[in-house]
Order: C-alpha cells, then sequence, then structure tokens
C-alpha cells in the first residue's frame, strides 16, 4: 500500500468507526495482533481496540474526533493530529459525570502492515481532559 492507501486506511478507523460507531471497521482495519501501546487493553487486535474505545465513548456518548492533519511516512507509518469533543455523560477513570463539553488534543502515530494497522501510540492531554471534567484542579 501507498501513503495515500494508508492514510485513507487510518481516516476511516476515524470517522467511521468511532465518529459513525461502525465497530466493524475496525475488524476490517486492524490485524488480529493489534496493540496499542500508551493505552493497553486486556486484548489484542479489533476486541482490544473496542474496549478501550468503549471506555471513551461510555464516558463521552457523543464524542466526535476531528483530525487537522494526517501524514504518512514513506514506509508504513501514519500520523494524526487532532482533537476529541464529548459531553462527560458517564464515568471516566473513576470520574462520576459533570455534564461539561471537553475539547482535547491528541497525535497518534500507527505502524501499517500488509494493509492494516498494526501497532498505535497515542499521545492525549489527558491532564487537561481529567482538569476539564473537575478530577483535578485546573
Amino acid at each position: 500500500m501507498g501513503t495515500s492507501e494508508n492514510k485513507a486506511l487510518v481516516r476511516r478507523i476515524f470517522e467511521q468507526g468511532m465518529n459513525q460507531r461502525k465497530a466493524e471497521i475496525f475488524d476490517e482495519c486492524l490485524t488480529d495482533s493489534f496493540v496499542n501501546h500508551d493505552m493497553p487493553a486486556t486484548a489484542p487486535g479489533p476486541a482490544g481496540f473496542r474496549e478501550s474505545f468503549a471506555m471513551f465513548q461510555n464516558a463521552f456518548p457523543d464524542m466526535q474526533v476531528h483530525l487537522e492533519e494526517i501524514l504518512a511516512t514513506d514506509e508504513d507509518k501514519v500520523v494524526t493530529r487532532g482533537q476529541f469533543t464529548g459531553t462527560h455523560k458517564g464515568e471516566f477513570m473513576g470520574v462520576p459525570p459533570s455534564g461539561v463539553t471537553i475539547q482535547v488534543q491528541f497525535i497518534d502515530i500507527w505502524r501499517i502492515e500488509d494493509g492494516r494497522v498494526a501497532e498505535n501510540w497515542v499521545r492525549l492531554d489527558l491532564l487537561g481532559l481529567m482538569q476539564q471534567i473537575g478530577a483535578i484542579p485546573a
């Protein structure tokens, strides 16, 4: 796959899988051994990804991801930068619902293997998120 196909693959995960809540996209786009190095799940592959995403979806049921930039290397990596928004309507990491609307910046690196995503590294503003929902003082 070339860089444009790799970018389209990752865009599909965000736009269809996450924003449109089409979980079958994760089965199509992630390898069976997929691992997110920064948000470990109890299982590898699409099941583990759905588990991690469910933590956010349950806490922020109206969550939407807004991609601001997608960059691809000549090899097997795609980098995404953006933000996600949502309303804190469910428990998140032990913090009860606050009803606050959040906006959180992130940067991801995705590694593609044979047309599917095999690995992911995530940097998100977790401190800012916890401040927004009142878990810690700003």
